[in-house]
């Protein structure tokens, strides 16, 4: 092989290489990209149900009261 037919060959490998490089980054960023979004959503999700058990607490807590108040007056 001549010098010509060696760079060639060189830059073909160092074009795969880029590719492969250029590739590899764009698959990494859209799989973090997703899991951000994944993320986002679990925790959009664990602060409703938050809210919920909170919300339903609070409405057995007042009818416990309402019972207690039930119970006072009946002794």
């Amino acid at each position: 092989m001549n010098w010509h037919q060696w760079q060639e060959v060189i830059a073909t490998i160092g074009v795969f290489v880029l590719l492969t490089a250029v590739l590899t980054v764009t698959v990494w960023q859209v799989a973090s990209t997703r899991r951000a979004k994944a993320a986002v959503i679990r925790d959009q999700e664990f602060r409703t149900l938050a809210e919920r058990a909170v919300t339903s607490q609070e409405s057995t807590e007042r009818r416990l009261a309402e019972i207690e108040r039930i119970l006072k007056e009946v002794e």
